[in-house]
Formats: structure tokens, sequence, C-alpha cells
């Protein structure tokens, strides 16, 4: 819900918030922030609190010395680890440039141009997220190990399940900032766990990534412990998946999703580097059920693309991003794709194909293609692409 300066201000006092958090992104998604005092709020949002632009991971060629954060009140939080006297409250931003304009490489202006895309097209997307992290212990020193927080498996509960109170924080933590998850449970690798959010419109779900993982490491922290989002914090356990669940209606309703799925999967080899942007994305790549290859099944085994119908509703999830990942490019990129898709109105290649192509089977294959697709050139623009490829 968007609210004006003047339900902010009320809200600033009522909550007797002194600090308030802007929070915006580089490019590879880390969130970043700068803190004003209750004062300094209305003219952050008339004219935006300056940042040094060229500081920042994928602005370094800016041609302006200050870029301006000016808030979504839509997004206004109280940030409930922090004391309730003299309270935090955290707003994300968007970035503009001195003349008032959006700056163009900014990720979250980027899934704002794809939704709007979208929107003119008369296709609706919706993400959902199950997102997987470990628990790892903490030295004497409080430096993190690799020694996993319990020995549990799949879904298994206490006491082989020591996580479940951690997980139980988390998820009260992130209900007191507005976010509802869906579901929890224990993963399958030793200290690993689950936690899952419904369907959102895109915008709120890369917000709501970059919250959950804010809140997750925080709450480990004050636990004693040290989450990992890697995608293979230990090399002989599971890795850490970020599946997509992919939703897509038409203006009449109708259900799109599988020209969306079938354009993703067209797409998938050349957008993989924003989906898996680290080295260790693509050691995960056909490690248990992480899927290494360019096919879909209904059986839900290791494939790229889960499709199943239920009660007369398509559910595509997209099952080879990781958390490393930057959820305002994915988005994009996953909006694009499956706009592609819909507009050609694509089939869905064979099922599990085990003659069809692989995915990117290192980061420097990913950066290639990437490099050489004029898809992801048409969106991504040149800066932040660099930023990716190490030009």
């Amino acid at each position: 819900m968007e609210y004006t300066v003047d339900e902010v201000m009320k809200y600033i006092e009522e909550e007797d918030a002194k600090f308030i958090r802007l929070a915006f992104r580089d490019a590879f998604g880390v969130q970043k922030n700068i803190s004003v005092m209750p004062g300094e709020v209305k003219k952050a949002f008339e004219q935006g609190v300056p940042i040094n632009a060229r500081a920042v991971a994928g602005f370094e060629d800016c041609p302006y010395a200050s870029l301006y954060l000016k808030p979504d009140s839509s997004t206004l939080a109280v940030l409930p680890w922090r004391p309730d006297s003299g309270r935090v409250l955290r707003m994300f931003c968007d970035v503009y440039t001195p003349e008032g304009e959006e700056y163009p490489a900014d990720t979250r202006a980027i899934l704002k141009k794809a939704v709007e895309k979208a929107k003119e097209a008369g296709i609706e997307f919706r993400f959902g997220t199950e997102t997987e992290f470990y628990l790892f212990r903490k030295d004497d020193e409080g430096n993190p190990t690799r020694i996993p927080y319990d020995q549990a498996g799949y879904m298994d509960i206490a006491p082989l399940d020591r996580c479940e109170n951690v997980r139980r924080e988390i998820g009260l933590t992130i209900e007191q900032m507005g976010l509802t998850p869906e579901r929890s449970h224990h993963e399958s690798g030793p200290g690993q766990n689950e936690i899952d959010f419904h369907y959102g419109k895109p915008l709120k779900a890369a917000d709501q990534m970059i919250t959950f993982k804010m809140v997750v490491n925080i709450i480990a922290d004050r636990c004693g412990l040290s989450a990992d989002f890697s995608p293979l914090p230990l090399p002989d356990q599971p890795g850490n998946g970020y599946h997509i669940n992919i939703y897509a209606a038409d203006r009449e309703g109708n259900d799109v999703v599988r020209y969306a799925a079938a354009g993703i999967i067209d797409r998938i080899r050349d957008i993989t580097l924003f989906l898996n942007p680290s080295e260790a994305s693509y050691s995960r790549f056909g490690n248990n059920t992480a899927p290494d290859r360019v096919d879909w099944s209904s059986a839900g085994k290791s494939e790229l693309m889960y499709i199943e119908e239920y009660r007369g509703k398509t559910r595509a999830e997209l099952r080879s991003p990781d958390a490393s990942g930057n959820p305002y490019l994915v988005y994009a990129l996953l909006i694009h794709a499956g706009l592609w898709g819909i507009e050609k109105r694509m089939s869905l290649p064979n099922e599990t194909d085990e003659k069809g192509l692989l995915l990117p089977g290192s980061l420097k294959e990913a950066r290639r293609l990437a490099e050489e697709s004029r898809f992801v050139r048409d969106i991504v623009p040149d800066g932040i692409l660099r930023k990716y490829t190490r030009r």
C-alpha cells in the first residue's frame, strides 16, 4: 500500500522512529543503505538524498557525480530487532538522476520497465519463491565455520531438527515487517532449511527476497549462527536453490504459463549468468537434484523446469537459479523471456529430452553466452553487463 508523505511522517511520530534507512541495491542485488533523521524524510521524497554514484558496483560509468534516492512509501517497515524506543524504519528507494529521471542502470528500474512492458502486452506475471540456506555454527571468536547446526534431513522434526526455533523466529520477524511466509521446513542437507513465499507481483517479490535474506542473516547472527545462501556450501551435500514459481495470465485471465515457460526455456542459456552469477553456481548444477540440462518435465525430479497442472491451473517452477542472483534482474529477464514465448505462442520442447542442450557448464561459458546475446543486450545496460562479464 502506498502512503502519502504526511501519512509516513505521522507513522514515524507514532512509532517514535529516530532513524530511517533508505535502502537501495548495487548491480548484484547487494543491499546498501543510508540513514536519515525524521526531519530529512520530506526532503527525501521531494528532492531525493544524494549518494556517490561511482562508488556503487554497476554505477561506475555514471555520468553524474551524484545520484538521488527517493523512497517508495509502499515498502515502509519497522526493523523489529532494533530498540522499541528510538525505532528504526526502512524504505526501499528508487535511484534518480539530477534531472529527476529514473537512473536506467538501477536494477529496480529495469524490473519496473519489464513490468510495464508486460502490462502493455496485457500480461500479468507473479513470482513465488522457494529459497534454501544452511545454518552453520560459529567458533569461539564468532567466526563462521563449516560445521552444520544439526544433522537432520528432509522435513525432520525436533530434536533432530535444531533449526526449528530459528526458522520460527525468522518467520515471526518477517511477519512483523508486513510479509507473510507460506511454509518452512528442514531441507535435505545437515543444517539446511527452506522458507517459501506465495506468488507476489514482481516488484514486491524482489523487494521481499532482499528483505528475506537480510532477516535470515540477522536472526542467524542473533542466535550465534551463520546463514549461508551460497550455491554449494558443502561439496558433499545438496546445494542451495532459489526455485521460482511462475504465474502468467492475459487480460481475460487465461493461463499463459506454458507459453511463458517455453520462452524461458528458449532463452535460459542466454540469461543463466544473471540467475547464477558465481563460480560455485556451476558446481551446484548436476549435484543431487539440481538441474544441468535445458529440459522440463511433470515428474518433479532434477529437471530445469517442473510443470504441473493442479485444479485447472498451471504451475511452472524454474529450478536452476540460486540466491547469489539479483532478484530484480532475475525477474526482469524472466518477464522478457516469458513475453517472448507468449508473443510467439511457443510450444514446449519434448518432455525430458536427454539429447537436449546443457546449461552452461562454467561461469566463463555463461559470461560468453550473455555477452553474445542480443536478447540480453536489449535488456541489461552495458555498464551492468560489463560488470557481470568482467570486460
